[in-house]
């Protein structure tokens, strides 16, 4: 079925993913304060962009697009394949 098939997730997409998933987990170590969020919140900032000026160029879908880096980057970080398809 063709929805099975991620969009390709090209390596500068999936370095901002996975600096913002670690500045969220270095703001989760601690109790709460906003300066703590602010990393996160621009590295958030960065991927959105990225993927968004990505999705134009190549003409796919952004939703799809942000999904399988969030998906890849994932799988990266959990030791499984990264990139497109996983």
């Amino acid at each position: 079925m063709a929805r099975d098939k991620r969009p390709d997730v090209p390596d500068h997409l999936l370095q901002l993913q996975r600096v913002a998933n670690a500045a969220r987990m270095e703001a989760l170590r601690e109790d709460y304060a906003t300066e703590r969020w602010e990393p996160w919140r621009k590295a958030v900032a960065a991927v959105h962009a990225a993927v968004t000026e990505h999705a134009t160029v190549a003409g796919v879908n952004r939703s799809e697009l942000e999904m399988a880096v969030k998906a890849a980057a994932q799988d990266a970080d959990d030791g499984g394949p990264a990139g497109a398809g996983g």
